[in-house]
């Protein structure tokens, strides 16, 4: 998985099979844990690597690419082209 993080909590992905999304990351802020509220601060949500396959955050915070993949596809919002 690639990414290229911003500062309004939108991630642009690309998969290893070549499908990329636009993920927004707002649903998962606005729970407001211990872990996911550093994300509100746009400096610190656009320091967002990859680790070990997933999309993660200094304070240790990850999402598995997989989870991501199959949630995006199910919601329609994943973009595979054609070959």
């Amino acid at each position: 998985m690639q990414i290229k993080a911003d500062r309004n909590a939108t991630v642009r992905l690309t998969f290893a099979d070549g499908a990329t999304a636009l993920w927004s990351a707002s649903d998962l802020i606005a729970r407001d844990t211990v872990m996911t509220r550093p994300l509100a601060d746009p400096a610190y949500f656009a320091r967002a690597f990859i680790e070990g396959g997933a999309l993660a955050w200094p304070n240790g915070f990850e999402l598995s690419a997989d989870a991501l993949h199959r949630r995006l596809d199910t919601s329609g919002e994943l973009i595979r082209t054609a070959a």
